[in-house]
């Protein structure tokens, strides 16, 4: 395992939660401090508090992500008497780094909605609010035929030739390769000046163009060619549509039998329910965060309830008399992203053979509370 700086970790969460992803105007990316440094250890938070900075100071952490951004508005002044301006003096005098992942986290695969949707038990799930489409590349690339079978299998496993719940497609062809060694080469087949034909196999497979370097990476490093021939073509096929939220299924049950199952499986000691509690829920929509301008979306989705937070009191009349079912539990619950991305992170940065341990937060940041 080798020591990793901030730029090689947020490369990495970049593959997982681009900022492409984010919404215009997002205030996404490094907030404080640099990435230019050894990181031994991160954080990972749902709000930058100054309890969550003196918890990053106790567990000597040198970077901390975080899905709400520190500065969404911008800064008047830094005045070290106010909490904001202690918060970034600390942040400062103590070199750690924050970096803000808001709503691209909210549209990456694997990130907060498909955590909320996995935490409530949803299955066939899909995009509730689309907002980004995937473009489509094609590799062609020319292997010889003892090594096509390696190649194959190695851009299969970085995620080149997934079509819908298919994985690893490709489609080969073979032909006569001819080339000629130079003077400074050094030659897996043939030998110098000499022209050389090589039975090989041409592979054709597709990939979204947010891994484009990892399947390159991939190629590269499988192929035994130290000169490798290959066209990258752009396609004019629909890729996978990303967005906000996720609508899929429970077992059917009340409106509120299901309440009580988003208290439980959200943490939450409370949640404010607009519909009828008799109701049959089967088809639920969530969606992190503040979901007042999408609730229509739900119902044009056909979702019996919708799962989202910060109701507006106007906006929950408005439901109710569309027929649109709300259970609010509270912007908080996005605290699932803490110990999600912690562990999807874990696992890349071991995969690459970096040595860098993430925490969740333990901490508490909602500000409301039941009494």
């Amino acid at each position: 395992m080798k020591r990793a700086n901030g730029y090689e970790i947020i490369q990495l969460f970049e593959q997982f939660s681009p900022k492409s992803y984010a919404m215009e105007g997002d205030k996404v990316g490094l907030q404080i401090g640099r990435l230019n440094k050894p990181v031994e250890k991160v954080l990972i938070a749902l709000d930058v508090l100054e309890e969550v900075v003196d918890e990053a100071i106790a567990e000597n952490v040198q970077l901390i992500i975080a899905h709400h951004p520190i500065i969404y508005r911008p800064l008047q002044k830094i005045a070290t008497e106010q909490t904001a301006g202690r918060i970034i003096e600390k942040l400062i005098k103590h070199d750690i780094a924050v970096y803000a992942a808001h709503t691209n986290l909210d549209v990456a695969k694997g990130g907060v909605n498909d955590l909320l949707a996995e935490a409530l038990g949803l299955t066939n799930t899909k995009v509730l609010v689309p907002t980004y489409e995937l473009k489509l590349k094609k590799l062609v690339v020319f292997v010889p035929e003892e090594s096509a079978k390696k190649v194959k299998e190695a851009l299969g496993r970085v995620g080149a030739g997934a079509i819908g719940n298919y994985s690893h497609c490709a489609f080969t062809a073979s032909g006569v390769g001819q080339f000629l060694p130079g003077e400074e080469t050094n030659p897996h087949i043939g030998t110098q000046g000499k022209l050389e034909e090589v039975n090989e196999v041409r592979i054709e497979t597709i990939f979204p163009d947010n891994i484009e370097k990892k399947v390159l990476s991939a190629m590269l490093k499988a192929h035994p060619y130290e000169e490798v021939a290959y066209d990258i073509y752009p396609l004019d096929n629909q890729g996978e549509t990303l967005g906000l939220g996720r609508v899929g299924y429970v077992d059917e049950m009340t409106l509120g039998q299901f309440a009580e199952r988003v208290k439980e499986a959200l943490d939450v000691k409370g949640v404010r329910v607009v519909g009828d509690l008799q109701t049959p829920v089967k088809k639920v929509a969530v969606l992190g965060g503040d979901g007042n301008k999408y609730y229509r979306s739900a119902k044009f989705m056909g979702a019996d309830v919708y799962v989202t937070g910060d109701l507006y009191y106007h906006v929950a009349h408005d439901a109710q008399m569309e027929g649109v079912n709300i259970i609010d539990p509270g912007h908080n619950v996005e605290k699932v992203m803490k110990a999600g991305v912690a562990k999807t992170l874990a696992k890349m940065t071991q995969e690459k053979g970096l040595d860098v341990t993430f925490v969740a937060s333990k901490l508490n940041t909602d500000p409301f509370q039941f009494v």
